[in-house]
């Protein structure tokens, strides 16, 4: 019910718009943003409440992704600015209507195909 989508091949220093669209409302979820790289453990990178007022950044990424939600569209969106190779990995999204902020990607009840980001340098 959660597709994330806007991933690709660029450069470092590229810009990316992912955006994970649920197929019904969202109807009070927060919803977090992960990644995972090879060989690597999944990362939290950024969660957002339903009506934006609890906003969170991995450290690795703050000050360069920014998240965002439209609830009219059922869309939560993740601006990624200043990208970098460590960036490179799969991106997930999660949603849950219970959690008021969480950066355990296992306690969300939705979660999403991944997207994948690849950052060149």
């Amino acid at each position: 019910q959660l597709q994330a989508s806007g991933g690709g091949l660029v450069q470092e220093g590229a810009s990316l718009k992912l955006s994970c669209e649920s197929s019904r409302s969202f109807g009070g979820s927060g919803v977090g943003w992960f990644r995972q790289a090879p060989r690597k453990d999944r990362e939290f990178v950024a969660f957002i409440s339903w009506r934006s007022t609890i906003i969170d950044y991995g450290d690795s990424v703050k000050g360069r992704f920014t998240i965002s939600r439209d609830n009219a569209k059922n869309t939560v969106y993740l601006q990624m600015n200043n990208l970098r190779p460590e960036d490179t990995a799969v991106y997930y999204c999660a949603a849950d209507t219970v959690l008021a902020h969480s950066r355990d990607f296992e306690k969300y009840n939705y979660k999403g195909q991944g997207t994948q980001v690849t950052v060149s340098s």
